[in-house]
């Protein structure tokens, strides 16, 4: 199962010649998961050859419009180019009137059906067959969730000289030993999946931050995030600064990597005074390794656990 992760915008606040606003797309499989869509996120997906009939879900974080005012023209791009399968958008108290004025006040047929909600509390947001999204309460100027997509639970290492021992024919009942089920053979045996399969394996997590101070509540959502994108406004110089403006600096977003036990932090939402991220980047990493900044266009792999 693929899950890619792609930096579409990676700017804070304004955009520059080589950073657009806030995007941070999932892709898993045929899902496409976007944490913010800052202005200008359709044409980062067109350059990034995402398609816009897929399933899809867009996370807004909170309503300042550098993470939200995309959503007319992804809007508008969609039904232009036709898509007929419905959208899905959550985010905090305020989006559904948002989106009902866009579609009130722009002259464009809609040509699919949205749905919007909004996320007033912490906790699930979203709950698939495969995966969960989950909101936590960010530390920003006004109301602000932070996102985790966590995958649940695989079944274990399926071992077929096992199944094969035990004289289990291939087929249907290998993939219901597999699944968790127990199953009895025509002489009556009953086998259990612990007899042939091993351990669940762990699922992905993602954790991103949107814009906040440093959290507790955050620490606790990214637990052992397998990547944790943290905003990173200001350098750890301005820190008086980010506490005013509800942003983070780079030793802060070390110190919710360290105290989450994630395994990887990304640096995002840079502020347009760095021309270099090279202070950024050395600041974070006295208090927390591996950690890189996002740059528009970056694309991250995670790899499933090979734990048996």
């Amino acid at each position: 199962m693929s899950l890619q992760v792609i930096f579409l915008g990676t700017a804070g606040s304004i955009p520059t010649p080589t950073r657009s606003l806030p995007a941070i797309m999932i892709c898993r499989e045929g899902d496409l998961i976007l944490f913010d869509c800052g202005e200008g996120a359709q044409r980062q997906m067109i350059k990034a050859r995402l398609g816009f009939n897929r399933e899809m879900k867009v996370l807004v974080t909170h309503m300042h419009g550098d993470h939200m005012l995309g959503l007319p023209g992804l809007i508008q791009t969609m039904s232009l180019l036709g898509r007929a399968r419905e959208l899905e958008i959550y985010g905090p108290p305020g989006l559904n009137d948002f989106v009902e004025a866009i579609e009130r006040t722009v002259q464009f047929t809609l040509t699919f059906p949205l749905k919007v909600m909004e996320v007033k509390e912490a906790g699930v947001v979203f709950k698939g067959k495969e995966f969960e999204i989950h909101a936590a309460k960010a530390d920003h100027i006004e109301c602000a969730f932070a996102y985790s997509l966590d995958e649940k639970m695989r079944p274990g290492r399926f071992y077929p000289e096992r199944a094969r021992e035990l004289h289990v024919p291939e087929g249907a009942l290998w993939s219901k030993l597999q699944h968790g089920s127990s199953i009895t053979l025509p002489n009556g045996t009953v086998v259990e999946p612990s007899k042939v399969v091993g351990p669940q394996r762990p699922g992905r997590k993602i954790v991103y931050t949107g814009d906040s101070r440093f959290s507790l509540s955050i620490v606790k959502l990214a637990r052992e995030a397998d990547l944790l994108i943290h905003e990173c406004t200001f350098d750890d110089e301005l820190g008086e600064r980010a506490e005013e403006d509800g942003h983070s600096t780079p030793s802060q977003a070390a110190k919710t990597a360290r105290k989450a036990k994630a395994k990887r932090l990304i640096l995002t939402h840079i502020s347009a005074r760095y021309k270099s991220t090279d202070l950024l980047l050395k600041q974070a990493k006295k208090g927390f390794s591996p950690v890189n900044v996002a740059e528009d266009f970056m694309k991250i792999r995670l790899p499933l656990s090979k734990a048996t």
